[in-house]
């Protein structure tokens, strides 16, 4: 016997309708379209379970600008972060992942941590949703041997859970060659 979707789709309707209950007068429960009867809520019945509601999320519009640039064995990283909002923010994480693997512990700015041989993570600190607050962060990463280019790839690794509507501001990817010069994002 074979069933179909919409076949089950009806059975579940119409299971569905014929278990509805209706409150009725006193607090009693009644099938619907059945006699009210008088009698206490059975402790099983009374039980509402109501859908969960979530607050409204924040919305905010981070973005990351700057530079990279490499040479030798060094990797500077300049960058700024800002909020356009509407909603402020405690803090962000930048996340700073290199193509090419650091050359074992890093000496970092306190608000910075790696978080392994190609990852670095910076707190921002709070940024609010007008614009006018700016968090600055400049690097200079130890790379393992002289690579002839390096690509960053920048981004939010976290936003105090705010919706980012525009993301494509703080999402970036950097390809930096051994020259010196500096690329900007």
């Amino acid at each position: 016997m074979v069933v179909t979707r919409k076949a089950l789709l009806r059975v579940s309707a119409a299971a569905a309708m014929a278990s509805t209950l209706a409150l009725g007068a006193g607090g009693t429960v009644a099938a619907v379209g059945a006699p009210v009867v008088s009698r206490p809520v059975s402790p099983v019945v009374s039980r509402v379970v109501s859908p969960v509601v979530r607050g409204v999320e924040p919305e905010a519009d981070v973005s990351h600008h700057g530079h990279v640039s490499l040479w030798g064995t060094g990797l500077g990283v300049w960058l700024v972060s800002q909020n356009s909002g509407p909603s402020d923010l405690a803090g962000t994480t930048v996340r700073l992942r290199l193509s090419v693997p650091l050359s074992g512990r890093q000496e970092l700015p306190a608000q910075c941590l790696q978080a392994d041989r190609q990852t670095v993570l910076c707190r921002t600190g709070p940024l609010r949703g007008d614009g006018s607050q700016q968090r600055q962060l400049a690097l200079e990463l130890q790379l393992l041997g002289r690579p002839t280019e390096v690509v960053v790839r920048i981004d939010t690794a976290w936003n105090g859970g705010a919706t980012d509507l525009n993301a494509k501001n703080s999402e970036h990817e950097v390809l930096a060659p051994a020259t010196g010069d500096e690329y900007v994002f």
